[in-house]
């Protein structure tokens, strides 16, 4: 079974990278020529990527099994498209890339990700400025040398830089969407090793927010050792930023940062309810724990020295007077109150649902 989940992860990272090379191939062909059809071609990269990014299994198996041949029947891949994805299988890059990139270089990721900024606009700030980076961007916008470049004015240079400061800020943070399935992937493989009672993905995955920073793994088992193994020896780790003996800081290749918890069966519900958040949810939570003369950790809920909830989350709630409360709505805004309500009657359509881990 672990080798299968194992696969499974393999499969979407491989994937993932494959699917990069044919959107840098598609913006690159769109930004670097003249030719008319410059643009059909590179909306033939950007169809392909999506395609292979959403594929259940793996490239390099359907070509190790089928070939070219199998490469070609894969929805949106023409022969050119497919001599390249057989080019990045068999050497790790795509010459024709290469080549591209040379002639434009460019962060494409950083500069791509500015609202207002397209494949043509970054091309001329090459031309005219030698704009490569975002750190080039904000330097030429802060000498005013931006309004010089044609369609810019001082008044869009102004703009340009709350932009990049926007950028900044939020350049740590991934839609969600964009690595769901890596993020579900790497649970599934999680809750399949030996040991594992439960796993899954705390913190702002579990409450769906629409972007996430990090990734918050979190693990029942008797013994973290086997699982803090796995998880810091998984293909997609590019580096392991902390090992102790029950936590792991780990960064992925795709860039951002995972952390992994195991936790005995026993404190689960606290655990997750802890990990999970929001941090002002968690706040509140514990001044009402100390309100009822209780502790509130990711151990358990304490009177003392004992141990009087912990198990589930359901189980915390209660401990507190609390009705369970759906991890989408633990953002302090009212959930606390209606929870309490619930609890002690409320019933209605504004009632919390009495399901819960």
């Amino acid at each position: 079974m672990l080798r299968g989940g194992l696969a499974g992860y393999c499969c979407l990272a491989k994937n993932a990278n494959i699917a990069k090379v044919m959107r840098d191939l598609g913006f690159l062909t769109e930004v670097g020529e003249d030719d008319p059809n410059a643009q059909f071609r590179s909306r033939a990269y950007y169809r392909a990527a999506d395609t292979i990014a959403s594929l259940p299994e793996d490239v390099a198996d359907i070509y190790s099994k089928n070939g070219i041949k199998g490469i070609l029947e894969i929805p949106s891949v023409g022969k050119n498209i497919a001599a390249k994805i057989e080019e990045y299988i068999k050497t790790g890059k795509v010459r024709a890339l290469e080549d591209m990139k040379a002639k434009l270089p460019v962060n494409i990721d950083e500069l791509y990700g500015i609202e207002g900024v397209g494949p043509k606009t970054i091309k001329m700030l090459y031309d005219k400025l030698r704009v490569k980076n975002l750190a080039d961007l904000e330097r030429v916008a802060k000498e005013g040398k931006l309004r010089a470049v044609p369609g810019f004015t001082e008044k869009k240079e102004h703009d340009m830089l709350k932009r990049i400061e926007f950028f900044k800020r939020g350049k740590s943070r991934r839609i969600i969407g964009e690595i769901y399935p890596l993020i579900k992937q790497i649970e599934k493989s999680l809750s399949q090793l030996p040991g594992v009672k439960n796993a899954i993905a705390a913190g702002s995955v579990r409450r769906m927010k629409e972007t996430i920073g990090d990734i918050d793994y979190l693990v029942a088992a008797g013994d973290p050792e086997p699982v803090m193994e796995f998880f810091t020896k998984m293909p997609e780790v590019q580096e392991v930023v902390g090992k102790g003996p029950a936590k792991a800081f780990v960064r992925l290749a795709s860039g951002i940062d995972a952390d992994l918890l195991v936790v005995p069966e026993e404190s689960w519900g606290s655990a997750l309810q802890y990990f999970t958040g929001s941090k002002e949810h968690s706040v509140e939570m514990r001044k009402m724990a100390i309100s009822k003369g209780l502790r509130l950790n990711e151990w358990g809920v304490f009177r003392g020295e004992r141990k009087v909830a912990g198990t589930t989350e359901k189980e915390v709630y209660r401990a507190l007077g609390l009705q369970w409360i759906p991890p989408e709505m633990r953002e302090n805004s009212g959930e606390i109150e209606l929870a309490r309500q619930d609890l002690h009657g409320r019933t209605g359509s504004q009632s919390l649902s009495n399901t819960g881990p």
